[in-house]
């Protein structure tokens, strides 16, 4: 199943990917939605259980952070696992990706 639509890639019942982008520096605000960009970092909140990853993301001389909250801690690290292996790709691209389908 791709990752983008995996029963688990969601918190509190709603979908988290792809996340919401906010600017964070470079060129002027491009205001990004969906699958844009490319990958350039992946952080895990280690807080909390393991529940959250921030995504950064190269787009058109910008860089985004995004957040992706779950409800699932062991699969959170396993998304993290999944992002960190797949830095530099793009973010169209890591949504495809085929992943278990173990809920």
């Amino acid at each position: 199943m791709e990752l983008r639509h995996h029963p688990l890639m969601s918190y509190r019942g709603l979908p988290n990917w792809p996340p919401i982008w906010l600017w964070r520096c470079g060129a002027e605000d491009k205001h990004p939605e969906g699958e844009v960009g490319n990958l350039k970092s992946v952080l895990v909140s280690g807080f909390e259980g393991f529940s959250r990853c921030y995504l950064i993301i190269d787009y058109e001389g910008a860089e985004y952070v995004g957040r992706l909250l779950f409800d699932d801690g062991p699969f959170c690290s396993e998304v993290y696992k999944l992002l960190r292996d797949h830095r530099g790709h793009s973010i169209q691209e890591i949504g495809g990706l085929e992943v278990s389908h173990t809920p």
